[in-house]
């Protein structure tokens, strides 16, 4: 369940929160009015999920090309070329 916390919360207890993000290792929601406004995440956190994000759509890339045709290569003959290229 995520954290919920006012907005007052994080400009008169931002220590507090930014305690919270990095103990809880995951973001949390900041409401202005009861509602959801904005999310305060840890740098670190932020990290991981754009990395992901990267991932994913690197993936769905390669699987748009496959879908298209495009040439296919086997891991174990890509490494096989490689050592050969480098002489090992």
């Amino acid at each position: 369940m995520p954290t919920v916390k006012p907005i007052s919360d994080l400009r008169n207890r931002f220590k507090n929160i930014s305690t919270l993000v990095h103990k809880k290792d995951e973001p949390v929601i900041i409401t202005k009015n009861g509602e959801s406004n904005m999310v305060v995440m840890s740098y670190d956190y932020y990290k991981r999920i754009t990395t992901k994000i990267e991932l994913y759509e690197k993936l769905a890339v390669a699987e748009a090309e496959e879908a298209a045709g495009a040439p296919t290569y086997d891991l174990d003959d890509v490494i096989k070329d490689v050592k050969k290229s480098l002489g090992v």
